[in-house]
């Protein structure tokens, strides 16, 4: 009897060990496959990241021209379209003021430039309807121009953080909407500009 009595005790010893080594080694395990094996299907954004790209050209700019220190610092929403602002340039004009707007007692983080891609000198009447928006030429910001020509530019609405750095693209037409809670989203978590 003594020997049935100590396999059992042995086989509960190694059923425990076991056991106890599965405990250990699951969580290991677990993250392992989390972090190599399992993709999100969505993601939180609605704006298209992009790899923080510096455009360090903005600081010489705001040097060479009192307008542009307005963007130094701040969240900067770019639209980038000819001086004459064809009705779709109208309407993306507009959604980056409203956007900037909407976001009540943080607009002051929130700047907005448009860069004119043609010589024409944009209509005063319309710069009267968008007070504060800063108006660049391709020659003042080249390595901008460079990026943003890169990735589409045109039709689409480009956000520059406060560091300088060239880190989001949003949809042609895009929903203000989605883009309102991207830029909440954004000024919510930074504690930079």
């Amino acid at each position: 009897m003594p020997s049935s009595s100590t396999d059992s005790s042995r086989k509960h010893g190694r059923r425990s060990l076991i056991i106890l080594a599965i405990i250990c080694v699951a969580p290991l395990v677990a993250s392992y496959l989390l972090y190599y094996g399992w993709r999100p299907e969505g993601s939180k954004n609605y704006g298209e990241l992009i790899a923080p790209t510096p455009v360090a050209e903005l600081e010489s700019a705001a040097a060479a021209d009192p307008q542009v220190v307005a963007l130094k610092g701040k969240w900067v929403m770019v639209v980038v379209d000819p001086g004459g602002c064809p009705e779709p340039c109208r309407a993306r004009l507009w959604l980056v003021r409203q956007l900037r707007l909407t976001q009540g007692k943080e607009m002051d983080r929130v700047a907005r430039a448009w860069v004119v891609t043609d010589g024409v000198t944009p209509d005063p009447a319309l710069l009267a309807e968008h007070e504060g928006m800063v108006v660049l030429k391709p020659a003042q910001v080249p390595g901008l121009m460079s990026l943003l020509e890169a990735r589409a530019a045109r039709d689409h609405v480009f956000l520059v953080d406060p560091l300088g750095n060239l880190m989001m693209r949003f949809p042609k037409d895009p929903d203000p909407n989605r883009m309102k809670k991207d830029l909440i989203h954004l000024l919510k978590v930074s504690r930079i500009g």
